[in-house]
């Protein structure tokens, strides 16, 4: 009789293989409204990650709650943000600071579309790819930018990510 035939195994892209990970470094996160995660990886080699949390040695929301702030936006819509962390994209780029590694023609992996601020990090960082598990509802600022800046922004899904108290 014949040998069974397996399917052959395919191996991860890059990009899958990246973005694996920047969803197993979210589960360190402590902050539940977005429990995200960021790698940032450079000639397929990872180089920092990051997560969601309170800086070094203050409270985390997982422990003591969300410290929320309302912004109000130009067309009159409002929505709400927890200012108690630092997002993973910034502790990523700050870990890279602290060791001393440059992020020039990296390539950063996050859940969803970075806000302005991180935006403009990662800009500056020359960072030249942005691959994203998500949209953010409030992407139109930061993916301006990054076009005007030259950052290549790739989305793996084209879905706009929803959490409570959105």
């Amino acid at each position: 009789m014949g040998e069974d035939k397996k399917k052959k195994y395919t191996r991860p892209t890059w990009d899958e293989y990246f973005m694996d990970v920047t969803r197993t470094i979210a589960k360190r996160a402590t902050c539940d409204r977005g429990r995200s995660g960021c790698v940032i990886a450079r000639d397929r080699q990872l180089l920092v990650t990051g997560y969601v949390g309170s800086p070094v040695g203050l409270p985390h929301c997982d422990d003591v709650g969300h410290l929320m702030k309302k912004v109000i936006h130009d067309d009159g819509t409002i929505s709400q943000h927890c200012v108690r962390t630092v997002h993973a994209e910034q502790n990523a780029i700050c870990q890279a600071a602290r060791l001393g590694i440059s992020l020039q023609g990296g390539t950063l992996y996050c859940k969803m579309t970075p806000c302005r601020t991180c935006a403009m990090l990662i800009i500056n960082c020359g960072i030249e790819r942005v691959v994203c598990e998500h949209k953010y509802h409030a992407a139109q600022e930061s993916e301006e930018m990054f076009q005007m800046a030259g950052t290549q922004l790739d989305y793996v899904n084209n879905d706009i990510l929803k959490y409570r108290d959105q």
